[in-house]
């Protein structure tokens, strides 16, 4: 193997990872090119004629498709064209003789990466296959990129169970699509900018930008700055041109939080945006035109301040044309538990700590507290217990102050004997301060409810082997706690796995 052909094996360590497609209807230049790029470790399949290649592109899927430009039949032109609409991440060489390199320059435009000029030595033929597979690289990686985008500010990226939730997310569903400005209310802490960025990532704009902009946590003299720009001078400090928030999120989405804490002057300023859709930058005279989508959030009622001549009238009913308000973790407690765990899960992988799991405990603790911070304090106190656990068991040792008075006070919550909850009249939220087994059973015999009494996809659902299932159910119908339920006998005559 020649000095070459080693740097090129070590540069393309991973070429057995991609797989190419070379037409050519000479089969001796095809088969040149096939074992000049195998050498290197390429996956190559091989068409002698253009019908050939096509019917290839139909029947599998190639990362790069080398083709000669002039062929019988089907040419280079029309292979680069049913590439395109077939696999439109494959990236396409074109070989050429030197008459018709201006053919492979128009090639170029409509979309071919580049082409080659014969004759073709095997290091420029490896050197250029090299740096498509980095594009198509590149390629896969934005992808994958915006799908890790989709899920963690999607709509499943929104950790919730009640249905409370649910009607916030059907609502946002039919809002996302549309081009109006929203205005979401809720109390501090509960996911409002999290709903912003599920509104925008579910959007038209989604490939454009979104900014996020907290107005009580500017200056209220650099509101105007930071949300229009300003030129150089216009004020002390103003040494550069700076453009605002505005002409940033130009084409994409601008999300204002705490947008009630907005300076009047400011609020004037804005309604004359949203109606005009220009913006001047502070100290010029020339407007500029802006393409925004606006979703603002507040915790403070509005209603309230435009009544006492601290929010302008005819802004709120420009902000608000269509609402979405977010109830707080107090009146959505069927979501405590997921949330419990997904923090837990995030927490364990962040600070490298052992898997653990809540305590009983902790577990109605939880449940009890009036979660005054809403999501945010929960996800914080969930961090602080991962930090100071020691012992793989999230328990009363772990938690933070507030949480440990509650617990001392309540004894740590004893189990309290209670009657079983109602199935259907009456939600999760009747069960706090249960002793765990009537949330276990009350859980399992909903799940049961939910898929129509199948005890194999009800043990899937709960993560619980089916032999466990039975068991729990079998017990269930003999205390006559089945809620009505019909149970029938289960069948233990085989050990479950997963028990």
């Amino acid at each position: 193997m020649s000095e070459g052909d080693k740097s090129s094996s070590s540069d393309l360590a991973d070429a057995k990872n991609y797989s190419l497609l070379i037409v050519d209807n000479d089969p001796a230049h095809a088969r040149a090119m096939t074992e000049s790029l195998e050498r290197v470790g390429y996956r190559c399949t091989v068409a002698t004629s253009g019908p050939e290649g096509k019917q290839r592109l139909d029947q599998n899927a190639y990362d790069i498709l080398i083709t000669d430009l002039v062929m019988n039949d089907v040419d280079g032109m029309q292979m680069l064209d049913h590439c395109r609409r077939l696999l439109p991440e494959c990236e396409v060489i074109m070989v050429t003789g030197h008459a018709t390199v201006p053919k492979a320059v128009e090639a170029m435009q409509q979309g071919a990466f580049t082409f080659l000029e014969k004759p073709i030595t095997p290091n420029r033929l490896r050197a250029v296959v090299a740096k498509a597979i980095e594009a198509v690289r590149l390629k896969q990686t934005n992808t994958e990129l915006r799908q890790r985008l989709d899920e963690k500010f999607g709509y499943e990226g929104i950790i919730f169970q009640s249905q409370s939730m649910q009607t916030v997310i059907d609502r946002i569903k039919r809002i996302a699509p549309t081009d109006a400005t929203v205005l979401i209310t809720g109390e501090s802490g509960t996911g409002k900018e999290l709903i912003a960025r599920a509104i925008h990532q579910n959007s038209p704009r989604k490939a454009k930008r979104l900014v996020a902009l907290n107005v009580r946590a500017v200056s209220e003299n650099l509101v105007e700055s930071e949300l229009f720009g300003h030129v150089r001078g216009a004020y002390t400090d103003a040494i550069h041109d700076r453009e605002g928030a505005f002409e940033y999120a130009n084409g994409g989405t601008l999300f204002l939080d705490e947008v009630g804490d907005m300076p009047m002057s400011t609020q004037i300023k804005l309604l004359r945006v949203l109606e005009e859709h220009k913006i001047t930058r502070v100290g010029d005279n020339k407007s500029v035109k802006v393409n925004v989508r606006l979703l603002s959030a507040t915790n403070r009622p509005l209603e309230e301040m435009i009544a006492s001549g601290q929010f302008r009238n005819d802004l709120f009913y420009r902000l608000k044309v269509v609402t979405v308000h977010l109830p707080p973790l107090r009146e959505r407690r069927d979501d405590i538990i997921p949330l419990m765990e997904h923090f837990r899960k995030m927490f364990v992988r962040r600070h490298g700590k052992p898997a653990g799991s809540f305590s009983q405990a902790v577990t109605r603790l939880f449940y009890a507290y009036p979660w005054p911070g809403n999501i945010r304090q929960l996800r914080n106190f969930v961090e602080t217990m991962v930090v100071l656990d020691a012992d793989s068991l999230l328990d009363i040792d772990d938690l933070p102050p507030e949480l440990i008075e509650l617990g001392t006070q309540s004894g740590e919550m004893p189990a309290i004997p209670s009657p079983p909850p109602q199935r259907s009249q009456e939600g999760p939220e009747s069960l706090i301060g249960q002793p765990l087994d009537a949330i276990e059973r009350w859980a399992i015999l909903e799940t049961l409810k939910r898929t129509n009494d199948n005890r194999e996809e009800a043990a899937r659902v709960l993560g619980i082997g089916a032999r466990t299932l039975y068991r729990k159910l079998d017990r269930y119908r003999q205390e006559g706690s089945t809620d009505g339920l019909p149970i029938p006998d289960s069948s233990l005559d085989a050990d479950d796995p997963n028990d």
